[in-house]
């Protein structure tokens, strides 16, 4: 089992930046792979970007690509969504997801999520 918990959320302008932490319990996360999603009001939830366990193999959505970072810290137990440049339309709630595939893009290869946390940006 993991369980997963997203902090770092907020309101910010246009072409600011955030940084969101997806902190996780369990023996195993190491062995994960984790990524972040997202999901706007009456939109359906869409890929962001995930990492493997190791943090070495690392895929983005092309809405985010250049502009959005993927890392993570296996001895915190910890990934992290380094978000720049951000524009109005990132605007969703972020949810970190974790799954035992090397790399997936898709909602049902994620056994497991944490609760989400908003991000608004405001243009």
């Amino acid at each position: 089992q993991v369980q997963l918990a997203e902090s770092g959320g907020g309101l910010v302008q246009a072409g600011a930046s955030l940084r969101l932490s997806c902190a996780a319990s369990g023996r195993t996360f190491s062995s994960y792979g984790v990524g972040w999603f997202r999901q706007a009001p009456g939109k359906e939830r869409e890929f962001v970007a995930v990492c493997d366990w190791g943090g070495g193999s690392r895929y983005y959505a092309e809405s985010v690509k250049g502009r959005f970072t993927i890392s993570r810290d296996n001895a915190k137990n910890t990934v992290y969504l380094q978000m720049n440049s951000l524009k109005f339309e990132d605007t969703a709630v972020y949810y970190c997801a974790a799954t035992p595939a090397t790399i997936a893009t898709r909602t049902y290869e994620y056994p497991y999520w944490g609760q989400g946390t908003q991000v608004t940006v405001s243009s």
